[in-house]
């Protein structure tokens, strides 16, 4: 789950780190805390309550149990991955010339003239919703080091798009 992307004007100075805002790293912190914390908790309350139901070996709340709590412990080991690589990023060292991560881009469909704006966000932080897409989908790959006027083609399950770069900033 690395982002790899260029600081400044270099293209050879490559990192593989998980980038994030402040807030979406936080965000991903406190959720492994409250795993790690109450989750934990909760899975050991259900699994200890499944067992006093009787026979472990025809007990069907308790294979579900053990099954819930194996799916919290590889949640628990993603994040701790994610959280463990995790770096603020300082927007004072990226190049606003150029579409990255954390920048904002305002972009024209040539087929449609529809124009819409994005924030790039690594991958945890995608929300299409509030306007932030992953840098690793479709649409963030292919806007990855374009310029402003730059066109950008983009293949998506759909097909092929032209993408006009129209804006680029920080805020």
């Amino acid at each position: 789950m690395a982002v790899l992307f260029y600081l400044g004007h270099s293209y050879n100075k490559y990192m593989a780190v998980n980038y994030f805002t402040k807030e979406g790293l936080q965000k991903l912190k406190d959720e492994l805390r409250e795993l790690q914390t109450k989750g934990r908790a909760d899975m050991a309350r259900q699994i200890a309550e499944a067992r006093d139901k009787g026979d472990l070996s025809e007990n069907a709340e308790y294979d579900a149990a053990k099954d819930a709590q194996g799916h919290l412990e590889h949640r628990i080991k993603q994040l701790e991955a994610v959280v463990g690589d995790g770096r603020v990023i300082d927007k004072s060292n990226l190049d606003s010339s150029k579409v990255g991560i954390l920048s904002f881009v305002k972009i024209k469909n040539l087929a449609n003239k529809m124009e819409v704006k994005y924030q790039l966000v690594a991958e945890e932080e995608a929300d299409l919703a509030i306007g932030k897409i992953s840098i690793k989908s479709p649409i963030g790959k292919g806007l990855l080091g374009k310029s402003k006027g730059e066109i950008a083609m983009i293949n998506v399950p759909a097909g092929e798009i032209k993408f006009e770069i129209l804006e680029i900033s920080f805020e």
